[in-house]
This record gives structure tokens, sequence and C-alpha cells, in this order.
């Protein structure tokens, strides 16, 4: 069965198409081979919107993308409008034969049962109206109504009669009064109509002064229209998918009218949810016309003739009751779990793990935070990392997968970005042989929230072959509260989605909280809610080292003799220079006096002070790790030597503490800590029992407050010493088991 795309395009009507789908249908037909003048022949059908030549211009602009509309597109486009495609009898393929897009997609019918229509077997016009009215309206809700017409003709010469601005002035007490009075002639009470035409009704209540959108009073209820299938269809689809109907209503024509629950509080509110029943419709195979979305809209009103035709209630009050209700199963019934596993199934075969991508810390495809202070150089670390896997090189000393990789920049400008790359590149001393698969996204002044961004994102990125997507840093992308865990676990779950959907590992960026950090575990020092370090995958957090002036000495020391040593050999390479003498900054100065001449002499010197200038802007770090899929490392410290962080390999740095952290042992095993103890006042060991419940409530606290065996368990001390040092601090206030502080 060769079933041509222009074939499935008389299923498709242009003028119901917006302009996305006008594109698309375009684009798929270029893909597939077809030409542009198949595009504008079907285009000329919507001639309100048709102007020569534009296709055209569009048409030379297709092509080239990494992710093409196909011919699927338009297959599904036309299944969403109701067409059904038969199944064709089996095929006798060749071994050589290719099976297209249209034939796989036409291999899977749209089927289904219908519920007929049938009229109501005593005619009662007015009665019709007031069960209409009694339904859908209050005594004293103003209700919009049409009964006069205008007509106008087409291109083709029928004549189409469209309804007038109507009747807004009475209310629904009124009405049904009246037609309970009229004797059967509803045009005493409505007005006179044209069989050949209906009449209308505006299904939300307005205020009494005008039609528009602006004057409903009360956002009740919805239309649900679609005239692209059978009547039984429609019906029985209204029916499978429970909509919450008020009322349901044949139009005398190709469709059913069902007024469905909205109970919406705004316009903005009801525009919503409008959106989300129609795409519900629209997923499920009921094409919902677009044009039904304003809460003003005209419906047809039942107890009326049109032509032949009789506008007739169907049904009321079925599906769900409410809104609520029927959002609530939809929801329910969606579920998107993944099936259950037995064990046993896979014991034997157990699936193969995700090979690293960093080895020891992270696997492919999974979350990796990287967390620390201001001026750490988070940035040039995850640039580093860039590198590292484009290059296939070590980063921090571990080694990491090669392939490609995404930076997406949400902080810098884009020419700043460039050249960090490049000066890290030139620091790191590599080859750039595969630059190439580093892509980079500047964001800044683009950005969005995460759950706008994630989709543009993975549209993005899909086909491209990422095995890591970097997002530096999140602040730029959060979305609700950090503080809150609830909000936090769904901006979390957005980069499960981009791991999930793009089958890469998602690393991010964040900023220590404020206030010392040394007395916090690592994984407790990221600010915001303590999600942030529980949800990832693996967890790097850098903090900072405080440099001694001992270490400052010792290091300028170990650089005056490097360079001395590098002068002296490079005119004096057979220097007779002992160990003793390369260890003192003073005996290596002095013999680069003797040995070099005085020109070399100060050129040295001049090279020995620019390297301690630049020593100067140099800062110490330790990275921990908290990590789910592999066995916890020892500390690494580094030395920040903009732009890049260099390993200690001399342990150097090894013994130093940070700001906030408990002092160590001596060497000979006595505590500092506890000497030092012995020599504070009563006064500074209260003030740090102060301290340490402050930190231990900012690191567990969710939404201002926390529990008493929390704080407990965080301290390491039972619940009554806690209880005594939150009496004793004074600024907490205490409500059963838990714990928060005082309002100023």
């Amino acid at each position: 069965m060769n079933v041509k795309l222009t074939d499935i395009l008389d299923h498709i009507d242009p003028a119901d198409c917006d302009y996305q789908e006008w594109i698309n249908v375009g684009m798929a037909l270029k893909h597939e081979g077809y030409s542009c003048t198949d595009w504008e022949n079907w285009s000329r059908r919507d001639a309100r919107r048709f102007h020569s030549g534009e296709c055209q211009n569009k048409w030379n602009t297709f092509g080239g993308s990494a992710s093409p509309v196909t011919a699927g597109t338009i297959v599904q486009m036309a299944k969403d409008r109701g067409f059904e495609f038969k199944r064709p009898a089996p095929l006798a393929y060749d071994w050589n034969d290719v099976i297209t897009a249209e034939e796989e997609m036409l291999s899977a019918p749209l089927t289904g049962e219908g519920i007929p229509v049938k009229e109501p077997a005593v005619w009662n016009p007015a009665e019709q109206i007031i069960t209409y009215l009694e339904t859908l309206f209050d005594k004293d809700d103003h209700v919009g109504y049409v009964t006069e017409t205008w007509e106008k003709q087409s291109d083709d010469g029928t004549v189409k009669h469209l309804p007038n601005r109507g009747s807004y002035d009475r209310t629904a007490g009124e009405l049904i009064k009246e037609l309970r009075k009229c004797g059967g002639d509803i045009g005493a009470v409505l007005g006179d109509y044209k069989k050949e035409a209906g009449a209308w009704i505006r299904f939300n209540p307005l205020d009494g002064k005008g039609v528009k959108d602006e004057n409903v009073s009360d956002y009740r209820y919805a239309l649900v229209e679609s005239d692209s299938m059978a009547l039984e269809e429609q019906n029985a689809l209204i029916r499978d998918l429970e909509l919450p109907v008020a009322m349901l209503v044949y139009t005398g024509g190709k469709s059913l009218h069902a007024i469905v629950h909205i109970d919406a509080p705004d316009l903005n509110e009801y525009h919503k949810r409008v959106d989300y029943l129609f795409g519900v419709c629209r997923k499920n195979g009921l094409y919902v016309d677009k044009s039904c979305r304003n809460p003003s809209r005209l419906s047809r009103l039942p107890g009326i003739e049109r032509g032949e035709r009789k506008q007739f209630i169907v049904d009321s009050h079925i599906g769900k009751q409410s809104w609520q209700e029927w959002y609530d199963y939809i929801a329910a019934i969606n579920d998107d779990l993944p099936d259950t596993v037995c064990l046993a199934d896979v014991w034997q075969h157990m699936p193969k793990l995700a090979p690293p991508l960093i080895d020891g810390v992270l696997r492919q495809g999974h979350k990796l935070l990287v967390a620390g202070p201001s001026k750490a150089g988070k940035s040039f670390a995850l640039i580093s990392l860039c590198i590292a896997i484009a290059e296939g090189e070590k980063w921090l000393g571990f080694n990491c997968a090669q392939g490609k990789v995404l930076y997406v920049n949400l902080e810098l400008d884009g020419a700043s970005c460039m050249h960090r790359f490049k000066d890290v590149y030139d620091a790191l001393g590599y080859k750039v042989d595969n630059f190439d698969k580093i892509d980079i996204l500047n964001l800044r002044g683009h950005s969005a929230p995460m759950d706008k961004l994630a989709p543009k994102l993975i549209h993005r990125a899909k086909k491209r072959g990422y095995i890591a997507i970097i997002f530096d840093p999140i602040y730029k992308i959060l979305t609700g509260d950090e503080n809150s865990a609830e909000h936090m676990s769904k901006f979390c779950n957005y980069f499960d989605s981009v791991c999930n959907e793009l089958g890469c590992a998602v690393i991010y960026c964040h900023h220590h909280s404020k206030g010392l950090q040394g007395a916090k575990r690592s994984m407790d020092r990221a600010s915001g809610s303590g999600v942030f370090a529980r949800d990832p995958d693996a967890l790097l957090d850098f903090a900072e080292l405080e440099i001694t002036d001992s270490l400052k000495k010792q290091e300028e020391n170990k650089l005056t003799c490097r360079i001395c040593r590098e002068w002296i050999c490079r005119f004096d390479g057979d220097s007779d220079l002992s160990q003793d003498d390369m260890q003192s900054a003073s005996v290596m100065t002095e013999k680069a006096r003797e040995i070099l001449s005085l020109k070399s002499y100060k050129l040295m010197i001049e090279e020995i002070d620019r390297a301690k200038h630049g020593m100067s802007g140099r800062t110490a770090w330790r990275v921990e790790g908290t990590l789910r899929e592999f066995p916890k490392f020892e500390p690494i410290n580094l030395w920040f030597d903009y732009p890049i962080h260099r390993i200690d390999d001399t342990g150097a740095l090894k013994d130093l503490g940070f700001e906030g952290a408990q002092p160590k042992t001596t060497a000979k095993g006595s505590p500092w800590g506890k000497n030092f103890d012995k020599r504070k006042s009563n006064e500074q060991r209260q003030e740090d029992r102060k301290k340490s419940v402050e930190t231990a409530f900012s690191v567990i606290a969710e939404n201002g407050q926390c529990s008493i065996s929390d704080l407990a368990e965080y301290m390491g001390v039972s619940e009554k010493t806690v209880l005594n040092r939150i009496s004793e601090h004074g600024g907490f206030w205490k409500e059963g088991k838990n714990v928060g502080i005082k309002a100023c």
C-alpha cells in the first residue's frame, strides 16, 4: 500500500492549523521529497491566510536540522483530526525493501465503537431550554443568547448564517418564568429564529453589560466540540474520558457540544484549565476545535430546529462531577511509573552498570553537584572538567571518559566564557585535539526557570551525543524557594528528566550558605534545602583552607629555590649543588650571585618577584566527596593557581584546617581543642554552645523549623542536652517535638 502524503493532507484543513503546524507540514513534505507546489496547493485551501510566494520563501529555509520533521508528523496530524487509517493487507517485502515512515504509521489504525445519538421521543422545545438553563445557571445569572443572524456569501456561492451579538439583559430566572408561561411559543420569549440557521446560547453567565470575555461573571464551563469524527464516536469518547459534562447537546449538524465543568477562579486559570482539557482530549483522539477556547463562546441552544434536524439535549451530568475530581482522575490514570522488577528475574543476569564518567566519582547518566563558596574557582573547575572529558584526560586526579560535553553558561557574557576556556586549555598544557567535542550554550540574558528550560534543552540536545551537560551556576535557573524541600525536590526532578531523556550525566554548580562552614559536614554546606546535597549521585564540596604564615614562607622558599636552580643549571650545568643547598632560598640566591652575570642575576630576581606576586593571590582548597555509587575517597588538597586547580602532591596542605573547623590532634597526641577549651572563659564556652545550636539548625531546618531529635542526631548529643542548649540560647521557640527561631 503506497499512500501519498498529499492524499493524507486531504484530511487536514489548513484553516484548522496553527502557524507551527502549517510550518511542520511544509518541512515534512520537503524532507520526504515532495515539492513546494504540493505545499502551496494544500495551503491555498485557507484563502483567508494564504499569500502567494510565502510558501516558497519559507521552503528555502528548510533543511539541515538534526531532528527533521518527517512524514509521521503529517500522519499524526490527520489521526488527531479523526481520520481512520485502515490496516493494509500484508505486504510481501523483498530483502532490500525499505519500510517507509508512512507505511509504519499506517499499520496501527484508530478503532473504537460508538454510542448512538437519539432524538427525544417527545419534542418539547420550551422544556429543553428550561432544563438547560436550570442545569447551567443560577436564577440571578444573566444569560446571553442569539436568535438573529446575518448572511455571508462565500467564494463558492454558498450562504452562511452567522449569529449577531444577541441579548444579554435577562436572568435565567426571568427566562425560565416566561418560558413556563409561553405555551410552547418560545419565539415570544427569545425572539423568532430562522430554521435554516438555528439559535445559540452562551454557556457562562454574564454581567449584563456585554458579551465579551471581560463580561463573563463566572468561569464555570468550557465547550468541547469536535466535528472530525462520527457523532457516535464523539459520544463514546466524551464518556470514555469521564469528562465532567454538565450538559451534552446535539447541534443539529456534525457535532456534539459538551459543556464541561471548569470552575476556574479567574480568566488566566480558565485558559490554563481549558488548555489542559483540550490536550487530554487531543491525546485521546478527540480533536477539539481550538476556537472554543474563550469563555464567552456561543454554543448551540437545545429546543431549536435547525434545517431538517433538531438541536436537543443528549444527556446531562455525565462523567465526573467537578473539574477537580476529573483532574485527579486523569492524573491517576496517566501513571508513567516504570514496571516493577522481580529480583529473581535478574539475579543470574544482573543489568550492566552505567560506565563511569569520572572514575570513582560519577557514572554516565547520573548527577553531580559541585558546591563551594564564592571565589573557589568552581566555574574554572567545571571548565577543566569539560576539557578533561573532551580530551579524555584526568580531572582532580580522576580519570574521565572521553566524549562530547555541553557547557550551559548562565552567568558570563559569551566572549568572557570563550576566553576562559582558552585560558584553562593553555594553563593545563593540553593539545587542543578535541575541542570540537565541547559545545557551549551561552544563556546570559536568555536564561529561564528550569521548568521552562529543561524541555527546550532536551529538544536542542537530542541526537547530539552528549555524555555530560554542565550547568553553571544553578541559582540562575532555580524554580521556587531554595529553602523549601518541596520546591527543590521538584527542581531537581528536572535534572532527572534531562538525564533520562538524553542519557547523559548532569553536572551542576551551587554556592555555600552564609556563615562559618567548618563545623558542618561537607554535604550540609550547600545553600538552601538539604535536598541539594541528598538528591545528586555525587557531591564534591570545595572548602577553603587557612594558609598559615609559616606555609607561605615555606612555599616562597621552595619557589625561590626552584627558580634559582633553573637559572644556575642553565649557565652552569655541572654546578655542585647539594640537597641541603637546594632547600635554602638564601643559599641558592647566593650561589646564583656567584655563578651568574650581573645582568642574568637581575633578570632572575625579577622572575622571582613576579612569581611571588602571583603566589600572593593563590588560595588553598580541600575537596571532599559524598558518593552514592563509589566508596568514599580521601580528601583532595588543591592549590587554586588561577585559572586552574593543581593537586598538592607535596603534602604541604595536609595539616591545614579551614574556617570554623575543629582543631586537629597534635603529633604528640594532645588534642588542641581540649587544651584550648581549658583556656576559654565560661562566657566563651556559652557562646560556642549557642553557635553550635545555630549552625546545626541552619543545616537541617525545613520551612523554619526542625525536630529536637534531628538536632540531637546532628550535634551528636542527647535530646535533653539539646533542650538545655535551646533554653540557654533564648532565641528559639519550642512546640511539641519541634523547635524554630523566634520572630524578631
